[in-house]
């Protein structure tokens, strides 16, 4: 594939060019090769250079009082070497609002911060924050082209300070979908979603949907070279988002709480 030329949709008729594993090679280069957040390696390019379709685990669960989001912690060459074991792929862009990271490295974490700058302007220029149906509009259109396949997990305060909680599913075509209950993304989405549908309960309150979300991506972890090394989970409520990190066993680590921001 030619690394100028714009992906085609995937080859089930979707939207999502890295559905079909037409991958395109990732930012982040040592010796050579791409670094993805859990990339799994497919062909070699017209140039001789490795390519790369999206890898990792990330979910979203859409609860009564907000959305989990959980992505685990491994970022590999190839999905062969492992090349960090503690990667944070959850990124707050809102703030009552977050992105989960598939994909290559330096692509996200750039999409990420312009995603954020931009609701931030918008947030000084009007005087009121983004919001999710603004906010998830933006994130599809800024996602054009990029070798990146995010969740967005998000919530509109109310004056109760609940709000309403939203999840979409976006892809690099520029397509948008809102998820009711939850939603999985990378090379280890086929175990994770299995996990879900078993696990998922749809009166679940957002305490009990971090477990659901956390055994999902450790159930990908085990089947999944590109996966593994524990589970960042955030908490995305209408007073802010809350990340943590837990080992592979799914248990908290000792000072591994973000916080609220």
């Amino acid at each position: 594939m030619n690394p100028n030329e714009r992906p085609e949709p995937g080859l089930d008729g979707s939207l999502d060019p890295f559905g079909s594993g037409a991958g395109r090679r990732g930012e982040f280069s040592v010796d050579g090769s791409s670094v993805e957040a859990g990339g799994l390696e497919t062909a070699a390019g017209s140039d001789g250079a490795v390519e790369y379709s999206t890898g990792t685990t990330t979910v979203g669960l859409v609860a009564a009082d907000g959305v989990v989001l959980a992505t685990d912690r491994r970022a590999s060459l190839g999905g062969r070497f492992v090349s960090n074991k503690d990667v944070v792929k959850v990124e707050q862009v809102h703030p009552t609002a977050a992105i989960t990271i598939a994909g290559s490295v330096g692509a996200a974490q750039a999409y990420a911060k312009q995603l954020r700058v931009e609701a931030d302007l918008y947030e000084n220029r009007r005087d009121r924050r983004m919001s999710m149906e603004a906010l998830s509009s933006l994130a599809s259109g800024l996602l054009r082209g990029l070798p990146v396949s995010p969740l967005l997990g998000g919530v509109d305060p109310a004056a109760d300070g609940a709000g309403e909680p939203h999840l979409y599913q976006l892809d690099g075509a520029g397509g948008r979908i809102e998820e009711s209950a939850f939603a999985a993304t990378g090379s280890g989405m086929t175990v994770a979603t299995g996990a879900l549908e078993r696990e998922y309960d749809t009166d679940t309150d957002i305490e009990t949907a971090v477990p659901t979300a956390v055994d999902a991506v450790l159930a990908a972890s085990e089947r999944d070279t590109a996966s593994g090394n524990g589970v960042v989970v955030a908490r995305v409520t209408g007073d802010g988002v809350e990340t943590e990190r837990r080992d592979g066993t799914g248990a908290l680590m000792n000072g591994a709480n973000g916080g609220a921001r």
